[in-house]
């Protein structure tokens, strides 16, 4: 793990929420506060979890392209990351990310319509600290 994703993983695990981004019909960014994403691997995979019926999973449906950024504000730093996110809908992917508590939101549980989870892939970032920004692949 190189110095960058060491930061990068302390950034992100230190957050209480996450700036989703997606690309409207029109073309413009939309921007959501989102909670921490429920599962990772490294800062190449990313699993939210959301309601199949949002604008988001609409939005993401038609243009993939999306962008996730974490950021400290008492410390000034941020990483931005940018990738595709797919909706999951297969048992394996909801039950993987599944917590009790859930069903407050999803009434009939796991296999609840509309309940999904949002797959982030991250190909590049910029990460930006004490006035330096760093760009860089993720592999």
């Amino acid at each position: 793990m190189n110095d960058v994703e060491k930061r990068v993983n302390h950034l992100v695990d230190a957050q209480g929420f996450s700036i989703v981004s997606s690309v409207d019909e029109e073309g413009f960014p939309n921007t959501k506060a989102m909670l921490p994403p429920r599962k990772r691997e490294g800062i190449k995979h990313f699993y939210f979890t959301t309601n199949t019926s949002s604008v988001r999973v609409k939005q993401f449906r038609q243009n993939p392209k999306a962008c996730v950024y974490f950021c400290d504000h008492l410390s000034f730093q941020g990483v931005m990351l940018k990738g595709t996110m797919e909706v999951r809908e297969d048992a394996a992917a909801k039950e993987a990310i599944w917590r009790e508590g859930d069903s407050l939101y999803y009434p009939q549980g796991v296999e609840d319509p509309d309940y999904c989870v949002l797959q982030f892939t991250a190909n590049t970032g910029r990460y930006y600290s004490r006035f330096h920004s760093e760009d860089f692949m993720v592999e």
